[in-house]
């Protein structure tokens, strides 16, 4: 498990965003209500759970200096 701040990854980020999986089920409406992710998955809604709360990250403190 990862503890401190996270690496930003542009890559990544677009991914998410732009992911044929995501397309689907966004459009079939297949999605979950918020805060249901323990249904679909629950081992990776306890290690994000965890994660989340381990670390931080590095835009949202910039954008909290900024503010």
């Amino acid at each position: 498990m990862k503890f401190g701040m996270r690496k930003p990854s542009l890559k990544k980020r677009v991914r998410a965003r732009t992911s044929l999986k995501r397309q689907v089920v966004h459009r079939t409406g297949l999605k979950m209500p918020r805060g249901y992710g323990w249904v679909r998955n629950p081992k990776k809604y306890a290690y994000n759970k965890v994660y989340r709360k381990t670390t931080f990250d590095i835009f949202k403190v910039l954008k909290k200096l900024f503010k």
